[in-house]
């Protein structure tokens, strides 16, 4: 999950003062820039039934662009959170290469890795310290995000599942990432606070890729600019937002077919 990021000492996300916009039209980023995912010759499989393996996706090659906030679809029990795990090195795949350019994000939200025994505090600043982050930097960002208070400093296995979401939240928002995975996440605490984590989440994509595993239809429609669905053993991408919909709407009709070998 916290693996080490490309670079040396990196500020945390929102201190660094936006670039202005260039005069007329934004520039498009090379669609291999920093925040792509490459898939050579990708292939991820599991073993099944009679000696036989259940292939999630086989011999891959796609090219998710750089800036751009991709929608994963697919039915459930289809692979999309394994898709994700691979894509943030948490899961290893059976052959192929992900060629990942820049700093790629755990699932959003994702708070397994915090350690039971030690402070929401001391966890922050370890994984600053993994990040190169400045570790004061992450403590008052997060503090002041999560609005944790005097829990802050508490053992994190003495914290609600709404704390924990709050604190991983957080930290997730205060590392700079040029691409954020998004796995189903869910809302945390009351409507303002899930405003603030909205209203957050909006201002990292103005200036990263995303790839966003979700049902939440209105939400695709609204951040998302491209489709990728993954039916059948094959990953495939979709430029036209309704297009890609049409499609994963047919396939809800026609269910997986066995892919074994």
């Amino acid at each position: 999950m916290f693996a080490r990021l490309r670079g040396t000492k990196r500020p945390v996300a929102g201190t660094v003062p936006e670039e202005p916009a260039a005069p007329g039209a934004p520039r498009e980023r090379p669609a291999h820039g920093r925040g792509s995912v490459r898939f050579v010759n990708v292939t991820k499989s599991y073993p099944s039934s009679h000696g036989q393996r259940k292939y999630i996706v086989r011999d891959c090659n796609l090219l998710f662009p750089a800036g751009k906030k991709i929608a994963l679809l697919g039915h459930n029990g289809v692979g999309k959170s394994t898709m994700m795990r691979i894509i943030s090195g948490a899961q290893d795949y059976d052959s192929g290469e992900i060629q990942c350019n820049g700093a790629m994000s755990w699932p959003i939200g994702f708070s397994g890795a915090f350690h039971p025994e030690m402070t929401g505090a001391q966890n922050a600043r370890f994984v600053a310290r993994v990040h190169g982050i400045d570790t004061d930097a992450m403590v008052d960002f997060v503090s002041d995000f999560s609005e944790l208070g005097d829990y802050l400093d508490m053992p994190f296995r003495t914290y609600s599942s709404g704390m924990r979401a709050r604190l991983a939240f957080g930290v997730s928002m205060a590392v700079p990432f040029d691409c954020y995975l998004v796995d189903e996440v869910t809302s945390v605490g009351d409507k303002r606070f899930r405003d603030k984590c909205a209203e957050t989440f909006h201002t990292r994509l103005r200036s990263s890729s995303a790839i966003m595993a979700t049902h939440n239809l209105s939400q695709i429609k609204s951040m998302c600019d491209m489709v990728a669905i993954l039916h059948d053993g094959e990953l495939s991408l979709y430029p036209s937002i309704e297009e890609g919909l049409e499609v994963h709407k047919a396939n809800q009709k026609s269910p997986d077919k066995p892919r074994n070998n």
